[in-house]
């Protein structure tokens, strides 16, 4: 069966979405610094949609025994090349984070799973990508999850082509949270894009102590304009106060992504 997920990948530089400029790094910047007072120090991490691998790279080159997977081939290819320049291993694999069953029961410390859960359109393939992450995560273990609020996504699709302002769009997202490739007004791939107390409650059902929950990026993704015409200076300020309110419960759900962290219990 064709997968339009890696069809999306194979063809979009995963490798420039964070970096390229200062509206898109707010995300790296926020999540890198929740991730140094979250995370103690010698684990061992899984982060199974790594894409290429910027935050697999932060954690490896702070000390962390990183494993690196994706279920897009190119993206490893990536990983592996960026690694030739490096004094560290990393192991790396091309798999579906739905299958993790290369890896054996409770071997990890910390699972990453940066993007698998909004690609997957149905219930029960959430569900497995969910139980494969607690399977190979030790007990006392961190899940860290990211996910797209449904209530955001709609703006952000409107705000950039007004093509998708189409109230069927709307209230197809807000309703279902469902976005599939061959929908008529598709602006991205097959993706689930969740909410706050979905989340909170999914965690909470698979025995998940939630321990964090904060916008990745918050208004920056409609702003891009303004947020790249900053001196490093103000960009700086605007990157505090985005960190000072990321729990907001008003920031979750006006955020392009959002995390959340939770213990193994």
């Amino acid at each position: 069966m064709k997968n339009y997920v890696v069809e999306n990948y194979e063809n979009y530089r995963e490798e420039e979405r964070l970096t390229t400029n200062n509206a898109r790094k707010i995300e790296f910047i926020t999540t890198a610094r929740v991730m140094d007072k979250l995370l103690s120090k010698n684990l061992k991490v899984l982060d199974c949609a790594a894409g290429t691998g910027i935050y697999a790279f932060y954690l490896a080159d702070r000390g962390y025994e990183v494993t690196a997977s994706d279920i897009t081939p190119r993206h490893i290819e990536v990983i592996k090349d960026q690694l030739k320049n490096k004094s560290y291993s990393m192991r790396t694999a091309v798999l579906d984070a739905a299958d993790m069953s290369i890896f054996e029961d409770e071997s990890f410390d910390v699972v990453l799973n940066m993007g698998p859960f909004y690609h997957l359109t149905e219930e029960e393939q959430r569900m497995k990508c969910l139980s494969e992450s607690l399977r190979v995560l030790k007990k006392g273990g961190i899940l860290i999850t990211a996910y797209i609020p449904r209530f955001f996504v709609f703006q952000f699709a409107a705000m950039n082509d007004s093509k998708f302002l189409d109230r069927k769009l709307a209230e197809q997202i807000v309703e279902t949270g469902v976005l599939r490739h061959d929908d008529e007004k598709c602006f991205w791939t097959d993706t689930y894009y969740s909410c706050k107390s979905e989340m909170e409650q999914l965690y909470v059902d698979n025995s998940l102590e939630v321990i964090d929950h904060f916008a990745q990026d918050g208004l920056a993704p409609l702003l891009a304009y303004k947020v790249d015409s900053w001196s490093e200076e103000e960009f700086k300020v605007w990157c505090d106060y985005h960190y000072s309110v990321c729990r907001e419960e008003s920031t979750l759900g006006a955020s392009n992504h959002v995390v959340i962290a939770g213990r193994k219990v």
